[in-house]
């Protein structure tokens, strides 16, 4: 590799992620949360892009980690969904370590639940991101994917995070990582989708895209299909466009 250089970032990315707003009293520095309880602590959900500069992170990443390659920027959408709206989109989550049931020992104890809570730990929340740009006709999926894809619970997120005796305070907003399935078309962010830039997108203007360019807009929807109803449940759009350096 070649002498780091400083300037903007070359490489910028989206990450899809899902992001819990947290209410209830304080817990004193220096205490835990249980597992079993710690989802208590949960005012509500918003969709949350977490802005990535690629090749700063990736130069980052040794010897300290990631830093100014993260901490620029954060997109929320635009209303708070309470916890209890989403009670219909609770699902089991898929098989995987976190629950022991793909062999090894699964989680440290305090990160275990109890069957009956983990059988309803995950949610089914439909998402999508899509770029646009004011000269394209309309805009372009890049991604599909569900919340129920989670590794990790909201319940064991919290519970690890304050698992040191970390205090979180009501308005403290948690947010899961990037949320992508199985499948390619269901990646979280261009790093992913794109497979660290060697399959490049084409856009609807024939240009190829391996990372955003300044004038893209990305736009992330959530919404949870109600059973038996018409209705959906839908967290607004989380938007935003990259603008040229100042």
């Amino acid at each position: 590799a070649g002498a780091p250089s400083f300037g903007p970032t070359a490489q910028l990315d989206f990450e899809l992620e899902l992001g819990f707003i947290l209410g209830g009293r304080e817990n004193p520095l220096g205490s835990r949360l249980s597992v079993g309880t710690a989802e208590q602590r949960v005012f509500g959900c918003v969709l949350v892009n977490d802005w990535s500069a690629r090749d700063i992170q990736s130069w980052e990443y040794v010897p300290l980690g990631p830093f100014g390659a993260k901490n620029f920027h954060t997109t929320i959408s635009p209303w708070v969904v309470p916890l209890a709206a989403l009670e219909p989109a609770r699902c089991a989550p898929p098989p995987a370590v976190a629950d022991g049931s793909t062999g090894g020992d699964g989680p440290l104890p305090y990160l275990r639940m109890e069957p009956a809570q983990l059988a309803r730990s995950a949610f089914s929340i439909e998402l999508e991101v899509s770029l646009s740009r004011p000269e394209w006709q309309g805009e372009l999926v890049v991604c599909r994917g569900n919340t129920r894809t989670l590794y990790w619970s909201v319940a064991q997120q919290l519970a690890h995070h304050a698992v040191t005796g970390c205090n979180l305070r009501p308005g403290d907003l948690i947010a899961t990582g990037t949320i992508s399935g199985p499948a390619l078309e269901s990646a979280g962010c261009l790093l992913e989708r794109t497979w660290r830039g060697e399959w490049p997108l084409t856009m609807p203007d024939g240009s190829e895209r391996t990372f955003l360019r300044d004038g893209d807009t990305v736009t992330m929807r959530g919404v949870v299909a109600l059973p038996g109803c018409a209705r959906r449940i839908g967290f607004g759009e989380c938007v935003g466009t990259v603008l040229p350096v100042v």
